[in-house]
């Protein structure tokens, strides 16, 4: 079974979650997360339809590790949902500062 590492609350750091949020790539994954209001799997997420999966995996394990998304299996698809409650507790309005939403 696989077992995704995330971390507590406690343990998401400013620094994990802008080094992970400093790649292009990943940041268009998690605007493209927010923006479905709902989980969805690593394909649907990927605003990059010919990216190899290896890289498409890393980029989804980068986000995790940094405690922004959360990544659950259901079936064969891993669905995965931002950690918005978590990130504005720790760092209120960091989300919407870097994504530039309106307050």
């Amino acid at each position: 079974m696989v077992q995704f590492v995330h971390p507590s609350r406690e343990d998401i750091t400013l620094a994990g979650v802008l080094a992970a949020l400093a790649d292009p790539m990943r940041l268009r994954i998690v605007k493209s997360l927010l923006a479905q209001g709902d989980c969805m799997s690593c394909a649907e997420a990927a605003p990059c339809p010919g990216m190899a999966k290896s890289t498409l995996s890393n980029h989804f394990r980068v986000l995790r590790e940094a405690g922004l998304i959360q990544t659950s299996k259901k079936g064969v698809e891993h669905r995965n949902v931002v950690r918005e409650a978590d990130i504005n507790a720790r760092f209120p309005k960091l989300l919407k500062t870097i994504l530039g939403y309106p307050e």
